[in-house]
């Protein structure tokens, strides 16, 4: 009996542990080949020495399951360790057919008081590591589908969080990165669909070390139940939008934790104001458009756990 990713290859990046690792497993759980890419650092801030031995355990666990996988010790955010990456599944396997970036680093701390180190280490691991392995993934469909004469197999997927969607105070450089992930991956899914590429985006909700001070009040089940937010709930989805079932899935992002798969629609627009004339003025645009925010609350945002049904145990 054949299995949905029997004969493809995957990346899964920052795969050492949590999240990644849940993925990378998947992944292979279904017939891909993979490569497990962690630059092992212990901190979540990126700190400590790096190591290959996270990866290299996953790998490790893939093999010892009858799959196949390979380690790669490597810092995506690294434009060149990035092209080495892909290079490695392209050697090793042939050929890369799915890619998924869940690479990251926190250093939280309020806009007031964040350090440009803070704000440029966050971008960098996140919003860049993912453009780099996109961009050298990107160019090998490319240049395979030119020597096929037409579309080959490809799919991307990335990591956002509902810190872009719902904001995080302490978070601002984790949230804008989180939220150029949404821009880069609906600008690639567009790009890269006349290659048969689809790239989509997901905002995964699971208790990792990443999510420890996030998620410290959501109990975890003593009775042996699997927690609401095991990395295990999130990586079906990535298995599934990585298989030829999701072909007609591209540039979409979708929230998932739990149990559950939430498609977000793009903006809509709340309301819409026209001058009397050619142009707003001052006084016309405040008549207009205060009284549209007299009735709401100061600071108004939606909260994200309460409008997705998450409780806090």
């Amino acid at each position: 009996m054949s299995l949905p990713l029997d004969g493809l290859s995957a990346i899964v990046t920052g795969a050492g542990r949590g999240l990644g690792r849940a993925e990378a497993l998947e992944l292979a759980r279904l017939g891909a080949a993979v490569v497990v890419n962690d630059y092992g650092q212990p901190g979540r801030d990126g700190s400590g020495e790096a190591s290959a031995a996270p990866a290299e355990q996953v790998a490790q666990e893939i093999r010892a399951a009858g799959g196949r996988a390979v380690a790669h010790l490597g810092d995506v955010s690294g434009h060149e360790q990035a092209r080495a990456l892909v290079e490695l599944a392209v050697e090793t396997y042939g050929q890369l057919d799915i890619l998924v970036n869940n690479a990251g680093i926190l250093r939280d701390r309020m806009i007031f008081s964040m350090t440009e180190d803070e704000w440029d280490s966050v971008i960098r691991v996140h919003l860049k590591g993912h453009f780099n392995t996109t961009h050298f993934a990107a160019a090998h469909w490319r240049s395979r589908s030119k020597a096929a004469g037409g579309p080959v197999y490809g799919r991307i997927v990335n990591t956002s969080s509902e810190a872009f969607l719902a904001g995080s105070a302490g978070q601002p450089n984790y949230a804008a990165a989180k939220g150029g992930i949404v821009g880069l991956t609906t600008s690639t899914a567009l790009a890269l669909a006349k290659y048969g590429v689809t790239a989509n985006v997901i905002c995964p909700r699971a208790r990792t070390r990443m999510t420890e001070d996030v998620f410290a009040g959501f109990e975890e089940p003593q009775d042996g139940r699997l927690d609401a937010l095991a990395p295990e709930h999130v990586s079906p989805l990535v298995g599934y939008l990585a298989s030829p079932a999701a072909a007609r899935v591209n540039g979409q992002l979708l929230v998932v934790h739990g149990g559950m798969v939430a498609i977000v629609e793009r903006p809509k627009v709340a309301a819409k104001f026209d001058a009397a004339k050619e142009t707003f003025s001052f006084g016309e645009l405040d008549e207009l458009i205060s009284p549209y925010y007299a009735d709401r609350p100061p600071n108004e945002t939606f909260a994200a756990a309460e409008v997705l049904g998450l409780k806090r145990g």
